[in-house]
């Protein structure tokens, strides 16, 4: 009798933990959207404060256990990274009141090649040639997504025209730089659990606390901007626990190039509801995704001479 023949599943070219990686990313792309009709109903600090406490009452209900040995270190580092989650996640929510959800992604992308530039700054490490490189298309990137008419000559030429919603989405960017560089700083001598517990918390009342200061009252009930807040502490909840799970087994890099498509997502998003960026903005946001990309890659020289057309002895 013939021998059954044997069929091979093929190797998918994602693993598991980076297919994660990239739903988490796909889900991000989403939250532009729903932040920007939120705004429609509430103000940006109550919002972003309603969303964090209601991820960190819903972490603290996860992780309860874990909370009884939190350490004054734990303490420290949930706070001043979730200083940083107030201060990003307030900007950037205060943008989307006069920008586009698609803008307001592609902007906050740039945060991926500003990092090397704050680890210079703040750690003194000198950057990657790589990473000069993605400054520089992410910087002509965001000349052309904010200038109202960026190919009309030279004559024309309006250069970086900020406008409100994008200098707080461009400062916005800033802040998620540095808190990358906080969760570095801390990641391996504290608990992870706790520390997301606190700085989730930390964000939200904080947010709740600037409200007298910023004049912003609390917004009359309605179930759009009640179902969005809902909605994405939970998913921030679902992101984070994602990503600490997948994290272990995908690289920094990699992950970094993964989370890079997250203002492609937000676009398309964007586009499905009927935003659209004229020609020279999306060659902008091109050049921007392009950017955070080439930031982040480190090819050997060796590599690259072996392709090089050299005289053959």
């Amino acid at each position: 009798m013939p021998a059954l023949p044997v069929f091979k599943i093929p190797r998918l070219p994602l693993s598991v933990q980076e297919a994660a990686l990239v739903g988490v990313t796909m889900l991000w792309g989403t939250t532009f959207l729903t932040v920007h009709t939120a705004m429609q109903y509430a103000g940006p600090l109550f919002f972003v404060g309603f969303r964090f406490t209601t991820a960190g009452l819903l972490c603290l209900l996860v992780f309860h256990r874990a909370m009884r040995d939190l350490s004054w270190q734990e303490a420290r580092a949930g706070a001043a990274i979730g200083l940083s989650i107030f201060l990003g996640y307030g900007l950037q929510t205060h943008g989307l009141q006069s920008v586009s959800a698609s803008q307001s992604a592609f902007i906050t992308a740039l945060y991926v090649p500003t990092v090397p530039l704050l680890q210079w700054l703040v750690l003194r490490n000198a950057p990657h040639p790589m990473s000069w490189a993605g400054v520089a298309l992410a910087f002509t990137g965001l000349v052309l997504l904010t200038s109202p008419q960026p190919l009309a000559g030279l004559e024309g030429f309006a250069g970086l025209a900020l406008g409100a919603g994008e200098l707080a989405s461009l400062l916005a960017a800033l802040v998620f730089a540095a808190e990358i560089i906080l969760i570095g700083k801390y990641a391996g001598r504290v608990n992870l659990q706790r520390v997301t517990v606190v700085q989730l918390l930390v964000g939200g009342l904080l947010s709740f606390a600037a409200m007298p200061v910023a004049g912003e009252s609390v917004p009359a009930f309605s179930w759009v901007w009640l179902a969005c807040a809902l909605g994405l502490g939970t998913a921030s909840v679902l992101i984070q626990l994602t990503m600490n799970w997948a994290q272990k087994a995908v690289s920094p890099t990699r992950a970094t190039l993964i989370y890079a498509g997250e203002p492609i997502w937000g676009g398309l998003v964007g586009r499905l509801a009927g935003e659209m960026l004229p020609a020279p903005a999306l060659l902008g946001a091109a050049l921007i995704v392009l950017g955070a990309v080439v930031s982040e890659l480190r090819p050997r020289l060796r590599q690259w001479v072996r392709w090089l057309p050299l005289p053959r002895r």
